[in-house]
C-alpha cells in the first residue's frame, strides 16, 4: 500500500514522501493518527503541485539544517555517569542525555532526531548521528567518563 506521509515518521520516511507500507501498518496506525494519506492519483497530483510551490521553502529549511549542521561539527560532548568499579554504567547513556549536554551548549535539539547505534552501557568513547533534515545529518562524538 502506498501512502504519502503528513509528517515526518521516525525509520520510515519524511513529511510529503511517497512510500511502501504494510495495508495494516497504514489502514490502523498512520491514517487514523493523522501521518498520512492513501496516495490515490489525485492525491499524488496535490502533493506534487505542493512541492512545487514551496519548493523555495523546502531550500531555506535545508539550508538553515545544514548551517546548522556546520555549527555542530566541532561540538564533542564530555557525558558523566555513576559507574561501578569495572567501569560499567548503572543503566545507560541515551539520546536524552545527549540532548540535554546540547542544550547547555545552547542548541535546542528535539531528543527524537538524535540516533545512537550501539547501548552505551560502558565508559568510553562513542558517537551519535543527528539527523537535521533529510539529507543533512551529522555526527557528534562523546566521551562516557565516570563521575
Amino acid at each position: 500500500m502506498q501512502v504519502i506521509l503528513l509528517e515526518d515518521v521516525i525509520n520510515l520516511g519524511f513529511k510529503d514522501d511517497l512510500v511502501n507500507v504494510k495495508s495494516g501498518y497504514g489502514r490502523n496506525y498512520l491514517i487514523p493518527q493523522k501521518k498520512a494519506v492513501i496516495a490515490s492519483e489525485s492525491a499524488k497530483k496535490v502533493l506534487a503541485e505542493n512541492l512545487r510551490q514551496r519548493a523555495h521553502k523546502l531550500e531555506k529549511i535545508k539550508a538553515d539544517a545544514q548551517a546548522l549542521a556546520a555549527k555542530l561539527e566541532g561540538v564533542s560532548l564530555t557525558i558523566g555517569a555513576k559507574t561501578s568499579s569495572t567501569g560499567t554504567i548503572f543503566g545507560s547513556v541515551s539520546n536524552i542525555q545527549i540532548a540535554e549536554e546540547l542544550e547547555k551548549l545552547g542548541f535546542n535539539i528535539d531528543r527524537k532526531i538524535i540516533l545512537i547505534k550501539d547501548s552505551v552501557k560502558e565508559v568510553g568513547k562513542y558517537k551519535a548521528t543527528v539527523k537535521l533534515h533529510k539529507e543533512v545529518s551529522v555526527e557528534i562524538p562523546f566521551e562516557v567518563v565516570s563521575e
